[in-house]
């Protein structure tokens, strides 16, 4: 098994749906879980981004299911393992996503005041700059997003008992619009059911840690509680567990960050040379906490 450390750096590649880079890290996974014992299954299928932000061509996908043999699952770890770059960063895009909402509220107060219709002009003007910056390539490593989601899911693993009923998938696609989630619960819901999920999307080092609660229940509150996690059930933030959830009896994304994360997410910025994995370790021992019984 690769320590976390290694084991950033090596996959802190751009992981674009269907690259070489992508289907190497891809390889890498599945030689950490079988080191750790566990068979791994390959869910394939073909990424089609809906929207031209997330996509240009059709891409070859592959989710990772893993079980350890004769193992009763009641609790799955995700992350997804691909990347994406864009020409601005996430905290960029949010700003330019909420001007372009309270342009459209002031243009829409305008028009019912009798105004003229050059009133849309404003946030016509902020929309067609948010697609036009939205455009994907390969320019990130995703380090934070989501090298250290997979490293700290792995880590939680290595935190737990051999013979810990948990199961982990590896999604593919999140970044062109959750399609890796969205296609293991249309065809494997079944693997789901009355299971608990926990999603790592994106842990640095800085800030505080935060619970974003898709569907509660005791086993969700006590990993809470042993993280001392901010809680919080709405945030502007696409995560796989939003898909996940629709399955699972309790499902909720575990991120770590503050504003300067959001500052170099998607950017080429997103280095494996940042982190010091203090936020690795410390998700990974509450999870683990959180998931051992007594």
């Amino acid at each position: 098994m690769t320590d976390a450390r290694a084991l950033l750096e090596e996959i802190s590649v751009s992981r674009l749906v269907g690259t070489r880079r992508h289907a190497a890290v891809r390889e890498i996974l599945k030689r950490e879980l079988v080191a750790r014992g566990f068979v791994v299954m390959e869910q394939r299928f073909v990424a089609r981004p809906h929207l031209p932000l997330w996509g240009r061509a059709a891409a070859d996908a592959v989710n990772l299911i893993a079980v350890r043999p004769r193992a009763r699952i009641t609790a799955w770890l995700a992350a997804h393992y691909d990347s994406k770059g864009q020409p601005i960063s996430m905290a960029a895009r949010l700003i330019l996503a909420a001007a372009f909402l309270v342009g459209c509220l002031v243009a829409l107060a305008a028009l019912l005041a009798g105004g003229p219709p050059l009133a849309l002009a404003v946030p016509l003007a902020l929309g067609a700059l948010f697609v036009a910056l939205s455009r994907v390539s390969g320019s990130s490593p995703g380090a934070v997003d989501n090298g250290s989601g997979v490293v700290t899911l792995l880590s939680t693993v290595d935190a737990l008992p051999p013979d810990a009923a948990v199961g982990v998938v590896f999604t593919d696609a999140e970044e062109q619009g959750l399609l890796g989630a969205r296609t293991l619960v249309r065809e494997r819901a079944n693997l789901l059911a009355d299971t608990t999920l926990i999603n790592f999307d994106g842990i640095d080092d800085r800030g505080r840690t935060i619970a974003f609660v898709h569907r509660g229940g005791p086993i969700v509150d006590g990993i809470v509680r042993s993280l001392g996690a901010r809680r919080a059930r709405l945030l502007p933030v696409l995560v796989d567990g939003l898909a996940l959830a629709h399955a699972a009896r309790e499902c909720v994304t575990i991120m770590r960050g503050d504003w300067g994360t959001a500052r170099v997410v998607h950017t080429p910025r997103d280095t494996a040379d940042r982190l010091r994995l203090a936020g690795v370790r410390e998700v990974a021992r509450g999870v683990a906490a959180g998931l051992s019984p007594g």
